[in-house]
């Protein structure tokens, strides 16, 4: 990258996002363009007390919006923080979200602006079928989102992951006008994640680009934007987790992270099915579950995508552009950045296996893998990933 182009820009696609180092000061001008007065600004309990947040809070408040916070949100978001995000939203009588963190915030604010204005409970919003044409469109809340993460890339998502505690499994909620109407991506904001987080998170984005480029679907536009998200994180989530100051690391990884959920909405597999599972009943975060996981689902499905990995391996520069060579890149930049081998690692063992599989079978991401799997395959895929046999 030369000096004479700036890491900085505004685009649309299809999400309006402006894009570079400082742009968090726009943020009650953004509030503004999606007709936000009073908007409830929804963050995590850790970013709830870094000065970003008070920041944030006193630009709206200085521009004459009626911010309020929230900050009751889990790693892995449950129904009840939607919930209590609700009954703050109407208390506060809020018009909008400013949706300020990593993922799981993101997720929880989107969900809350969605179910703001609906009568029927959230799961009969759940992304089966055409369940989300029950809702309410004018309900539906506008959204500012705040990304200070590079790897769900919620930003430019239309769906929120929730967990129902009753059942212990992750549900998408989905619906086209949930995607924000402004996103402020600014890599600044993410100088102070420490390396591992830097890592897990920049592992999600390019699980979202492999998974979205090896879907079986025809959809030439997300595939574009996925090789060209995976070659920015080939090339620059080392130095990111490296040195978290580099600024120029961070920018490509938060541009590579929004392309990655631009790009799943051709479709995802069975990285995402096998990790939900963990996440909902081990509470493992997202992005380090689906980076353990992705070796063993490409080893499985390697009759359907190998000559689509060949083409990528050419892509993104390998030396060495075979399958062969594209598997040993994802192992090797694994143990680079300090990811885990197994997922024993993670807490699982051999007993989860058949609850896992069977809860990993009806995920919705099930669908998109590149190869028909069931809980046999399923199974298999969790026991090579317990044992490390690749």
């Amino acid at each position: 990258m030369t000096d004479t182009i700036p890491l900085k820009g505004n685009w649309n696609y299809p999400t309006s996002i402006r894009f570079g180092a400082g742009r968090i000061a726009e943020l009650p001008k953004a509030c503004e363009t999606a007709g936000i007065r009073s908007p409830l600004l929804v963050t995590d309990p850790g970013l709830a007390k870094l000065p970003m947040i008070a920041a944030a809070l006193k630009s709206c408040k200085d521009a004459g919006l009626g911010v309020a916070l929230f900050s009751d949100v889990r790693g892995n978001p449950v129904a009840r923080n939607v919930e209590d995000g609700l009954k703050a939203f109407r208390a506060g009588k809020h018009d909008g979200v400013i949706a300020f963190g990593g993922g799981s915030a993101l997720d929880c604010a989107k969900v809350i602006a969605f179910m703001a204005g609906q009568t029927r409970p959230m799961w009969d919003f759940e992304d089966i079928g055409d369940w989300w044409t029950r809702a309410d469109p004018a309900g539906i809340k506008p959204v500012v989102a705040v990304p200070t993460t590079s790897g769900t890339g919620s930003e430019t998502g239309r769906a929120g992951v929730i967990t129902d505690e009753t059942t212990h499994t992750k549900k998408i909620i989905f619906h086209p006008k949930m995607m924000p109407v402004v996103v402020i991506a600014d890599p600044e904001l993410t100088i102070g994640l420490p390396p591992h987080i830097t890592a897990a998170t920049g592992m999600d984005a390019l699980a979202h680009c492999l998974e979205a480029y090896c879907a079986p679907f025809y959809h030439p536009y997300a595939d574009g934007v996925a090789v060209e998200g995976t070659r920015l994180i080939a090339a620059w989530l080392p130095t990111a987790v490296k040195d978290g100051k580099n600024i120029e690391a961070r920018s490509h990884m938060m541009a590579a992270a929004g392309m990655g959920s631009t790009a799943f909405q051709k479709g995802l597999g069975a990285i995402h099915s096998l990790s939900h599972p963990l996440g909902s009943v081990l509470d493992t975060h997202h992005g380090l579950t689906n980076a353990v996981v992705m070796p063993y689902v490409f080893a499985f499905n390697r009759p359907a995508i190998e000559e689509k990995m060949v083409r990528l391996g050419r892509y993104i520069g390998l030396k060495d552009a075979t399958w062969n060579g594209v598997m040993d890149w994802v192992l090797d930049l694994r143990k680079q950045i300090g990811i885990p081998h197994t997922l024993k690692d993670l807490g699982m063992n051999d007993g989860h296996v058949a609850k896992f599989s069977e809860m990993a079978l009806v995920d919705p991401c099930t669908g998109g893998n590149p190869v028909k799997i069931g809980v046999a395959e399923l199974s298999r895929m969790y026991q090579a990933a317990l044992a490390g046999a690749l």
